[in-house]
């Protein structure tokens, strides 16, 4: 009896014929001959393995452990993340009073803490006396939670069911505190064994392992990034960033710090060990690579960040900002790369912010040209990223009087009309955000601007008034965005005193004659009757 598909086999043309039949043979034949090639290749790696574990050997067999330490660490991370939504959604359910949903998913719980403890013991190379109470005391505590929410399902007394209730919720909170214990504990531990490496080792593979785990882990949010900074993670990484024999080290090591300082108390140690003044030093040594300086950049941005709220005890930072600004306006110059320009950039957008000073730190330096310069060339200003921290410099400079005939000559007005046309290829929530400020930006540099005569008449010249209006107008053209549109009317209000020509009559009635506020809301309700 023929199988199905066989009859046509046969109606094929030969070439198809013959590629079908050979494809088959090599797979049994490949088939065939795995068992002995497998055999083979097991005896080839088991002969250079190392069996002994004598003082000798032990740096081999940490080396060779430490390729999966990110894994499983990942895994753990996994497994971790899985049981605190399971958490929340019993008590959800139990809310609800669905105790058969409540006892299905604590059965679920009850395995999945077995497992990750089970998991979590095969790797680690040693644990507290600590861990394994609170192990036990976890996993007692999620036996008796399952226990007592299968007689729950049992009963069909309500009344019984509501005085049971209190206990399941004291029971779930007490899982959910000794979960959360151990979770810290277990986080800690490895934490310390990370660092002990960092710390102890000379080795740059086991070194660059460990570091790569720990900055693993700071991406897992700030609660982690706060353990490794309290167990000393920022000394560590510094004391890397001081020795020579690491230098192949560097970028993923500022990489990680730049992890760890968006929590206070990584802030906090980067301050105690002079972090600012071996940033400098990084950052004005031309022997470095382009990608350490770019790493330095990275750590600098994030601390400068206007958006912390910790960053007022950084004092030796104002010490050393002349030469920290000088370097990173030679990266801007020099960067090979959109990514180098985008960390470069973003350092000096918020360093604008982080004192009046650097504005005119920047003038001095001619700043603003090698800016502009860098945005006319696609492959190193290339996505509204890069662009918003460029605008962000402008707006900050802006406040300067000298400032303006820099963006005439560096044909600065024509970019920020260009910028007022910003718009998202992706549609990418992050991307929309980033146009949306730079065209908020770009309307406020211009305002700003405007004062002077000369960039009002250029700015007239390049049609800015009616892009301006025509933001103001249709909500779509600027996403939606209040700020936007507040910066526009702003923009559009100091341009008409300049230049009334430039508007028509309707324009002039209900987007700057009016209050401010007047036009706003008249421009929002627009925005609605398009609904």
């Amino acid at each position: 009896m023929a199988f199905k598909g066989e009859d046509h086999l046969d109606s094929l043309p030969l070439p198809v014929q013959r590629m079908h039949l050979i494809q088959v043979d090599s797979v049994q034949r490949w088939m065939e001959d795995l068992k002995l090639m497998t055999d083979c290749e097991c005896m080839c790696i088991l002969q250079s393995k190392p069996i002994s574990i004598e003082k000798d050997e032990q740096n081999e067999l940490i080396l060779s452990s430490q390729y999966s330490t990110c894994n499983n660490l990942q895994l753990l991370l996994k497994r971790a993340w899985i049981i605190s939504t399971e958490l929340t959604r019993i008590a959800q359910k139990l809310e609800k009073n669905r105790w058969q949903r409540v006892h299905s998913m604590t059965v679920r719980v009850n395995c999945h803490v077995r497992s990750m403890i089970n998991e979590y013991n095969t790797f680690t190379r040693s644990s507290s006396e600590e861990m394994h109470q609170l192990e036990k005391l976890l996993i007692d505590k999620c036996s008796e939670f399952t226990a007592f929410t299968e007689r729950c399902i049992q009963t069909e007394d309500e009344q019984m069911l509501g005085s049971m209730k209190s206990c399941v919720n004291e029971t779930l909170t007490t899982v959910a505190q000794y979960f959360g214990q151990l979770i810290e504990l277990v986080f800690t531990h490895e934490a310390q064994n990370l660092l002990r490496q960092i710390d102890l080792s000379d080795s740059v593979y086991i070194t660059e392992s460990a570091i790569n785990s720990l900055f693993s882990l700071t991406q897992e949010g700030a609660h982690l990034c706060r353990i490794i900074a309290k167990e000393g993670g920022v000394v560590a990484l510094f004391k890397i960033c001081r020795q020579d024999c690491f230098r192949c080290l560097y970028p993923q090591t500022l990489r990680t710090l730049a992890s760890i300082c968006c929590v206070e108390e990584g802030m906090h140690q980067l301050e105690k060990v002079d972090g600012i003044l071996c940033l400098t030093d990084i950052l004005t040594d031309n022997t470095h690579s382009e990608a350490t300086h770019a790493e330095a950049a990275a750590v600098i941005a994030q601390i400068t960040s206007p958006h912390l709220t910790f960053t007022q005890h950084l004092s030796s930072f104002l010490e050393n900002m002349e030469e920290i600004v000088t370097a990173l306006v030679k990266l801007c110059q020099e960067a090979s790369s959109g990514e180098v320009f985008l960390l470069a950039s973003a350092a000096l957008a918020n360093i604008t912010f982080f004192d009046t000073m650097a504005c005119e730190m920047l003038l001095q330096l001619n700043a603003m040209k090698i800016l502009l310069a860098a945005c006319s060339d696609k492959r190193i200003v290339d996505t509204p990223y890069s662009r918003d921290q460029v605008v962000t410099i402008m707006a900050n400079m802006s406040v300067l009087d000298q400032c303006a005939s820099e963006i005439i000559q560096g044909n600065g007005i024509q970019l920020l009309m260009e910028m007022l046309f910003e718009k998202s290829s992706s549609g990418n929530t992050a991307e929309v955000a980033a146009c949306e400020r730079v065209q908020q930006k770009s309307a406020v540099t211009l305002a700003r601007l405007s004062r002077d005569p000369e960039v009002a008449d250029a700015a007239v010249k390049l049609s800015c008034i009616p892009r301006l209006i025509k933001l103001c107008r249709s909500p779509t053209e600027r996403n939606n965005s209040d700020s936007v549109l507040v910066a526009c009317l702003a923009a559009l209000r100091r341009l008409a005193v300049m230049s009334p020509d430039g508007l028509e009559d309707s324009d002039f009635q209900q987007l700057v004659k009016p209050r401010l506020v007047d036009s706003f809301l008249l421009c929002t309700n627009m925005e609605e009757s398009f609904v």
